[in-house]
């Protein structure tokens, strides 16, 4: 132990000495500690509304909410049953339908049913107006009767490829549910009752398929994700950690506390976020996997640092203790930085990421403290061997590594900026899509049903709420003209397979109360007249079918629901500009209001204004992350420069994704801050060992660098492989935002690595000024004028 120590350094020792002289205090406190603060987890609850992925202040949210404070809520089953035979037509499916629509009132929190048999279809009697449901006694039905339902359906603009497709090979039931919101098991048990349903009717009427989709059933897969998550992935990850433990520390008694401790810090921050009263998600749900990840960093360099200093003599006592003086820097400074990487998470549109970030932060905290504490006092206990004596380090690969950097420092400044260069270049072709369907593993119901669903049925509503002059104004004849435009217009795009309007109501009516003739299939042109046809209608209608759904209270007010295709989001975007644009050419004045807005809408946009939020964050947490930096190596100059090989891994990172796959939801605004807090942890270890080398040892900036690859580069590979590991496994995930998140966060890792053995050391070296106090000079090459050769500390 050198005779001279910084501030920190002493501190890090009586710490030390404080841990193993206090160690059953140290151990039993941890365990209260964590009982203590895990319990929390009994308040945790699965958050079970999509709507949850928006703060309240994102702007299609409030427009979303405004529209379901006028009309019904369109949280909804979507039942797709296909006939064996390819006609939906027969007597044994339309009695499944008819069987369905009645048992899918009985579905919890169930408002509305619609089907082909409950379709209030009208038709003229005389003088009468004949409103009565479709399909009646499907049994009993004959060839003829088949034939005039199909035509009637075929031909019904309500009906066709909203219920029914064009070429009959598919029927649907729709059913809308409106939850109380008064606890979280609402949604699983309408959900349990609607697939109850779904295998009776499969039960007794074989032949079928049956596939339910619907923002009921989006809501319920966000919690299968999440629960599937979290009882395949974790016991996984510890299985992996507890074989990468094993063969990277070679320390039985080492694993076992490392595990110990990362258990602990991953109950910690749970418990902490039932404390918070967190919803979880299956974003959220990834925390665990991320702290148990994380944790290892710390127990690693520690763990490493002990071996080798017990390899050279050290008791295991003194051994620790200079375990944790030589580390405690670094890694008080890691666990800060990442820690305030996953906190500007809170600068997310999408409250999901904030808790994510809340709770691997707390994790993160609670890791760094036991590893300073509960590590040491642990291992103090236990017995734990020392390892053969290593070789000597100049000649190993880590200081053939160094000379390597320190003799090619120029080409490899030039090269790696190059690299560098060309995939930053590559970000901009990155393009956004979040398909919530596609959300989702095949693994998970959800995601299999709505891909059968699709072929036949557009899934994707994009909501028009659009105002007429007035109370009542849903009647004039001028507003009827514009808003059939308008619905034929949205039928003329691409990717639309449906048009839901009141207008194809309206040229219902007044066909059927002038005899049914077929020229009369139009829009009325009285006002007085179109008002007593709704009215006539309206009080024609059964219980649960009525027009709220529709049209407001005071008929001021309609609704016009366009449903897409399987489309991507720059497809859904064209779409809502060209309907924007339509309204201002056509319909200034009728529909200057119009606001598009739905599920959809909401995740069209939701990765841009993510990333916007977060621009903020990152802006924030890089100057935060600077300033620790500058304040921990006493250098503003080397804090200013280490930014620069913390920077690049993560834009080169997204430019490699953009080459490699090209798309990204909006997990996307994520990774820059979770990659940011992690990707410094191998700059700051480097160079807390790099000053270290030059102030403690004497070395001149080469003999500082070869000193830092000997003494913690090994440590940084191990840790490299972990990260690298632990994140890449969260692609298994059933869930795509956490295998998207995983995946680019392991990428950025992995470029941390290599720029900086391979970057930052060449940076170090460039120019020709003093970074701290060098002793020795290098030539214009940095390289080393008098050879040295270096013991490992």
């Amino acid at each position: 132990m050198p005779k001279t120590m910084t501030a920190i350094d002493e501190f890090a020792v009586k710490l030390a000495n404080f841990v193993i002289a206090k160690r059953w205090l140290v151990i039993f406190a941890t365990l209260l500690l964590t009982v203590l603060i895990a319990s929390g987890a009994r308040f945790l609850q699965f958050s079970n509304n999509y709507r949850d992925f928006f703060s309240e202040s994102n702007p299609e949210l409030q427009a979303f909410e405004e529209f379901q404070d006028t009309y019904t809520k369109n949280d909804n089953f979507f039942f797709t049953i296909i006939p064996e035979n390819g006609d939906v037509f027969s007597n044994d499916t339309l009695a499944l339908v008819e069987d369905m629509t009645l048992e899918a009132w009985q579905i919890p929190y169930s408002i509305r049913v619609d089907s082909l048999s409950n379709f209030q279809h009208t038709y003229a009697e005389d003088d009468d107006l004949i409103v009565e449901d479709l399909v009646k006694g499907a049994d009993s039905l004959t060839a003829d009767d088949l034939a005039e339902k199909s035509q009637i359906a075929l031909t019904e603009p309500l009906l066709r490829n909203q219920l029914v497709t064009a070429d009959g090979r598919a029927i649907a039931v729709n059913v809308v549910v409106q939850y109380p919101e008064a606890h979280a098991f609402e949604v699983p048990e309408a959900v349990a009752y609607a697939r109850g349903i779904k295998e009776r009717m499969l039960e007794k009427y074989p032949g079928h398929e049956i596939r339910m989709t619907g923002v009921s059933m989006l809501n319920n897969a966000f919690q299968e994700a999440g629960m599937a998550d979290s009882t395949e992935m974790i016991p996984m990850m510890y299985l992996l950690l507890l074989v990468l433990m094993a063969v990277t520390v070679r320390s039985v008694s080492g694993t076992i506390v490392t595990l110990l401790m990362i258990a602990f810090a991953s109950a910690i921050g749970m418990g902490a976020a039932g404390f918070a009263e967190i919803g979880l998600t299956p974003i959220s749900l990834s925390a665990p996997t991320i702290i148990l990840t994380l944790a290892i960093a710390d127990a690693v360099h520690i763990l490493i640092t002990a071996r080798h200093s017990m390899s050279h003599g050290m008791s295991k006592r003194d051994a620790l203790v200079e375990a944790v003086r030589v580390n405690f820097l670094a890694v008080m400074v890691t666990s800060l930085t990442t820690a305030i990487g996953f906190l500007a998470l809170n600068f997310s549109d999408a409250p999901p990421f904030w808790h994510l970030g809340n709770i691997s932060a707390v994790g993160i905290a609670a890791a760094w403290i036991m590893s300073v504490t509960f590590l040491p006092a642990m291992l103090s206990v236990l017995p734990m061997r020392a390892p053969k004596k290593a070789k000597e380090t100049a000649n190993n690969f880590m200081g053939k590594l160094a000379d390597f950097v320190v003799r090619n420092n120029k080409k490899l400044f030039y090269g790696m900026g190059a690299l560098a260069l060309l995939l930053v270049s590559a970000m901009p072709l990155i393009q956004f899509n979040d398909q919530w369907t596609e959300y989702f593993d095949p693994s998970i119901e959800f995601r299999r049903d709505s891909d059968v669903s699709n072929e036949y049925f557009g899934f994707y509503p994009i909501e028009f709420s659009v105002h007429a002059p007035g109370e009542g104004g849903v009647s004039d004849p001028d507003f009827l003209v514009k808003l059939d435009e308008f619905a034929q217009f949205l039928r003329e795009q691409p990717n639309v397979s449906h048009v839901y309007s009141v207008t194809d109501i309206m040229k219902r009516l007044n066909r059927n109360l002038h005899g049914d003739e077929a020229s009369w299939y139009r829009l009325p042109d009285d006002r007085e007249l179109s008002a007593q046809y709704l009215l006539l209608y309206e009080l024609s209608l059964p219980y649960g079918l009525d027009l709220n759904d529709r049209i407001n209270i005071d008929k001021s007010a309609t609704r016009v629901t366009a449903t897409l295709k399987n489309i991507s989001t720059s497809e859904t975007k064209v779409f809502l500009n060209s309907a924007r644009d339509w309204i201002a050419q056509n319909a200034p004045d009728y529909m200057k209001a119009t606001v598009p807005t739905s599920a959809q809408v909401m995740f069209t946009y939701v990765a841009e204004r993510n990333v916007a939020s977060m621009i903020t964050g990152n802006i924030i947490a890089i100057i935060a992350i600077g300033i620790v930096m500058m304040i921990a190596l006493k250098s503003v100059k080397i804090g200013a420069i280490s930014m620069v090989p913390n920077a690049l891994p993560i834009l080169t990172a997204f430019g490699a994704w953009a080459l490699l796959v090209g798309t990204v939801g909006f997990s996307v605004a994520a990774v820059a801050s979770v990659s940011l807090g992690i990707v410094v942890d191998d700059t700051v270890h480097f160079l807390a060992k790099y000053v270290r080398g030059l102030r403690e040892k004497g070395y001149d900036r080469a003999g500082a660098i070869k000193y830092a690859f000997e003494t913690v580069g090994y440590a940084l590979v191990v840790n490299t492989v972990v990260l690298v590991i632990g994140f890449a496994y969260l692609a298994t995930s059933h869930f795509k935002m956490n295998a998207d998140l995983g995946l680019l966060t392991a990428l950025a890792i992995s470029f941390a690595l290599v720029f900086d053995f391979l970057f930052l050391p060449a940076v170090m070296l460039r120019g020709s000024g003093k970074w701290i106090s060098d002793t020795k000079k290098t030539d214009s090459n940095g390289d080393l004028k008098d050879a040295q050769t270096h013991a490992a500390e």
